[in-house]
């Protein structure tokens, strides 16, 4: 069965998508931490991070790095946090999260909710500094 991840990557379903290649996609949280919270995902449907090759892990987070760079130009924050957690969805997944201190990343924290309006500014915002 696909996950919602999967879904995404084959357009199934709609997400604010910031940035693809052939083998990854970065696009915002639907739930986010503070403005920007971005998932970055593999095409490749394997459940645990550490499960990818050592080239599609390297791959992975050289595609994260850029979308990260993008978000600290779009977002105002001290840096852009990175986190590895993957038990909600069964799709390796990192979570980049504009930070400001490390609260900022307690994900037992109320989530954000975000109008289409403002998820599609975040978006535009993000793009444009890629």
């Amino acid at each position: 069965m696909s996950s919602i991840f999967t879904k995404i990557i084959n357009r199934e379903i709609s997400a604010s998508i910031i940035a693809e290649d052939d083998g990854h996609i970065a696009f915002l949280d639907i739930n986010p931490l503070t403005y920007g919270h971005t998932l970055v995902v593999p095409k490749k449907e394997v459940d645990y991070i550490y499960d990818l090759s050592d080239t599609e892990l390297t791959n992975l987070n050289l595609f994260a790095k850029k979308v990260a760079i993008a978000i600290k130009k779009a977002i105002e924050c001290n840096r852009v946090g990175i986190t590895v957690i993957g038990l909600e969805v069964p799709h390796a997944h990192i979570h980049l999260i504009p930070i400001n201190g490390m609260d900022d990343m307690n994900f037992s924290r109320p989530k954000l909710s975000l109008s289409s309006e403002k998820a599609s500014d975040i978006l535009e915002k993000i793009k444009s500094k890629l």
